[in-house]
Parts: structure tokens; sequence; C-alpha cells
């Protein structure tokens, strides 16, 4: 599975280049937008084709689910610390029939330790990221895991090989695609890699 998160603050074109990516066979598209109000993430999802809404996740506003035809959710590390106690509650009112619930973790015994089933699990940094600086890659080695994770952090061509022997069952990529040149070759690069 490769997975594109959209950048934090909107690009130029990049609405376009998006529906491009889906259109060279991009499965899941996370958007993390979160300085935008509910209405301008709306409008944000709105500009995207409604033939790709069924490949998008959200991290931010999750009663967006009722007013699209999306993939998922998506919870980020201190939401799912502060909500998932008590999932019936937060569920409550939000149409996830037929959804994905996926989490953001930054240590691999503590995606062990979590007792929710979420469909994936994103762990970071496995490499030194590329959109944050200073944001150093930990390596973590998943081959002993049986849940579904996705290596986040510093993925690129040239170390999805590298990933892979580290057990993980997909990739996420931000930098490697938003900061290219060209974010199209870029991400047919990476899937080439990935196989």
């Amino acid at each position: 599975m490769i997975i594109v998160l959209s950048p934090e603050y909107d690009i130029p074109n990049e609405v376009e280049t998006l529906n491009q990516l889906f259109k060279q066979g991009l499965a899941c598209y996370h958007v993390r937008k979160p300085h935008k109000s509910y209405e301008e993430y709306c409008a944000y999802i709105q500009q995207i084709d409604t033939a790709f809404h069924d490949k998008i996740v959200v991290h931010d506003y999750h009663k967006v689910i009722n007013e699209f035809n999306l993939k998922g959710i998506h919870f980020k590390e201190q939401h799912r610390i502060d909500h998932i106690d008590n999932p019936g509650k937060y569920f409550k009112g939000l149409n996830m029939f037929g959804k994905t619930i996926s989490s953001s973790f930054h240590d691999l015994q503590a995606l062990e330790d979590c007792y929710f089933e979420f469909d994936y699990h994103f762990l970071s940094p496995v490499f030194n990221s590329i959109s944050k600086e200073g944001y150093s890659g930990r390596g973590f080695d998943v081959t002993d895991s049986n849940k579904t994770i996705i290596a986040l952090g510093g993925i690129c061509p040239e170390n999805v090989a590298q990933v892979k022997q580290l057990g993980y069952n997909g990739i996420a990529v931000l930098g490697s695609i938003w900061k290219a040149v060209n974010p199209l070759q870029s991400f047919k690069k990476i899937k080439s890699a990935f196989g």
C-alpha cells in the first residue's frame, strides 16, 4: 500500500497534481490540513475530483465522513490517546460503515500495546524526515509484528527496498512527493520501487 499525505499548507497546483496522482494509481490520500477551518476543509475536499473521494482519509474534522463518500478517518497520536478509550461514544453519529480507521504512532511498543483494532498504523519516523527538519529516523524494525504497519518519515525511491526488509506492509510519503520538482515523476519512481 502506498499512501500520500497532503502538505500541511496548500501549495500551487496541489489539487491538480493530486488528481493526476490518482490517475497514476494512487489508492489512498490522507488529508492533513490542521490549519483549515471546517468550511475550508470541506471546500478543499470539494475541489478534488469526486471519482477519487473514496480514496481519501481525513485527519481532521472526522464528521466530514458524513458529508462525502470518503475512505476513512485517521487519528493523530494525541487525538487517539484522548478519545479511543471510549470508541463507542466517539464514533456515535459518524457514518463509519465500510470505512477505515487508522492512527499515528511514534513508538513501536505503544503500537504493539494498543488494544484498539486499527485497519493500519503509521509508524514514524523510520528515516530522517524530508518535510520536517531535525526529525531523525529511528529505523524501527517491525518484522515480528502481526499488525498492519505503514512506514512514514523520509521515504524515497532509494530506501523503499529497506522498508520492505524492515517488515512494513506499506509506505506513506509526503516530502518526497510535494517537495519534488516533479511530484508525478517522483510518485512513479516510488511506485516502481515499491512494486
